[in-house]
């Protein structure tokens, strides 16, 4: 099987498209391009990178991305402990059953139905216990401040009014303006795609966009954003760096494992 730059410069070749061409139509940086046709990993961002320009990049010349994708996996990516572990065969069920309709040394439904009962009478009594002492409690506060129990419970209900905030209040307003070209890949609300893995050239701002929590993976630190109007440069990076954004929080840094992927 031929490998898997060796498959990208075929058909780029093949269809006679010049690196700049799939450059404009990708809108990935044509050293990247060269990167993947040589294979030369170390090159790319990194391994999120790869696979999200590899994908591209296939599609773009017709290919079969996925396949590609999967090549790089197998080729390239050092298989997961959970794939690494030793399947345990489950007991076969219908082999060796004694009669009575349960397996060999389990408890009986007798027990396990003695059992229930008493798991349950256990936890009603420790849920009136709680009851009565939350009761007891708040009689005695009441009564100790001079105010009825009518009168603790509206000013709960307007202590609670006031403190609780409104869902509108959470949303955060983000946009970006990119310094140098930059990939981004923004990630809103349910996992909607706002940007959905692009490079942003120099000088180019996005819209701006609006959710509770955003998470966003940089190719590099050659971006401003505007967080609710106010401009929070990046931390200076070479590599891939991330943020989760919410109202309450801010801007979290994330680490390399949680970045998200527009693949």
């Amino acid at each position: 099987m031929p490998e898997i730059g060796e498959t990208l410069r075929d058909a780029r070749m093949r269809a006679r498209i010049d690196v700049s061409e799939i450059e404009a139509k990708t809108k990935i940086r044509a050293k990247y391009l060269r990167a993947l046709e040589n294979e030369e990993w170390g090159l790319l961002p990194g391994p999120t990178f790869v696979k999200s320009f590899l994908r591209t990049y296939a599609e773009a010349l017709g290919l079969d991305g996925k396949a590609l994708l999967e090549e790089y996996r197998l080729s390239h990516e050092r298989p997961s402990e959970a794939a690494l572990e030793p399947i345990v065969a489950g007991p076969q069920r219908g082999r060796g059953r004694p009669s009575g309709g349960r397996s060999p040394g389990g408890p009986s439904r007798g027990y396990m139905a003695i059992v229930g009962v008493v798991v349950l009478l256990i936890v009603l009594l420790i849920v009136g216990l709680i009851a009565k002492g939350g009761g007891s409690k708040s009689n005695s506060s009441s009564n100790a401040s001079g105010k009825s129990p009518k009168a603790a419970t509206h000013k709960g209900k307007r202590r609670t009014a006031t403190s609780g905030a409104s869902p509108r209040s959470e949303i955060v307003a983000l946009s970006l303006t990119a310094s140098a070209p930059v990939y981004v890949c923004l990630i809103g609300d349910h996992g909607r795609r706002a940007i959905p893995g692009r490079e942003l050239q120099a000088g180019e701002s996005t819209s701006t966009y609006h959710a509770r929590r955003f998470k966003i993976t940089l190719g590099n630190s050659s971006v401003t954003m505007f967080v609710d109007g106010h401009a929070r440069p990046v931390a200076s990076s070479s590599q891939a760096i991330g943020y989760s954004i919410t109202k309450a929080s801010g801007r979290t840094r994330l680490h390399s494992g949680e970045l998200p992927t527009c693949t």
